[in-house]
């Protein structure tokens, strides 16, 4: 059974949420918070597999209570809309697995929930690439530009890897572009997130994007 704890400070939504993952044979619903200090307080208390988190919320906000949970052993999904892409960036930056809209229907958000529980990211690629470009496009250009120092550590096929995160690709799409086994692209993913220390598949697309977007620092100058 996958654990899933719900937060969300609207008692309707929540109830919604609730009702649909409740209808899922392999999913518990453990737990539900209003705000996002008791969010923390139960994912710690009640060992959640997952936990939806939705980004507005009193006392504690759901960017912070990602953060507060970042290194503990659950994946979080966060729940916004587009008009919150700055809250979203935010807990994608706290490693939040990926993020889910608020009007997804029954069975994506129970696929979802299996997704990220089983260790991977929630990666709409249509969603995700709009969110992705304007969340580096609003990065500062001189700090895109620094390469993390474990991305020398990458080897050609993990670039190659990495590059199709940024496109938002999911794990099949990527096996496929680059003719090579699901479980092969899986364990290149696996690697990816170690070498550049990074938490989730999301931050690495965040990352793609980003380096995508910086000057060659190998190009000559204007001078």
């Amino acid at each position: 059974m996958i654990r899933v704890l719900v937060a969300d400070d609207q008692a309707a939504v929540r109830a919604g949420l609730v009702l649909i993952l409740r209808s899922a044979p392999d999913v518990e619903v453990v737990g539900e918070a209003a705000d996002g200090a008791e969010a923390v307080e139960q994912a710690r208390r009640l060992r959640p597999d997952v936990v939806l988190m939705d980004v507005r919320m009193p006392r504690l906000d759901g960017v912070s209570a990602t953060r507060e949970l970042a290194g503990e052993d659950v994946a979080v999904l966060v729940l916004t809309t587009f008009e919150e892409d700055e809250y979203v960036f935010g807990a994608l930056r706290a490693g939040a697995a990926g993020f889910l809209l608020k009007d997804i229907d029954a069975d994506r958000l129970v696929e979802a929930v299996r997704t990220v529980a089983a260790g991977e990211g929630v990666l709409a690629p249509a969603v995700t690439r709009r969110l992705i470009d304007a969340f580096a496009g609003r990065r500062p250009r001189a700090s895109a530009a620094v390469p993390p120092p474990g991305l020398a550590e990458l080897t050609p096929r993990e670039r190659e890897v990495l590059r199709c995160l940024g496109e938002g690709l999911t794990n099949a799409q990527i096996a496929e572009r680059l003719d090579m086994a699901e479980t092969t692209t899986k364990t290149h993913v696996s690697r990816i997130l170690a070498k550049l220390d990074l938490r989730s598949r999301v931050q690495a697309a965040i990352l793609a994007r980003e380096l995508a977007a910086a000057p060659d620092p190998h190009a000559s100058g204007t001078g």
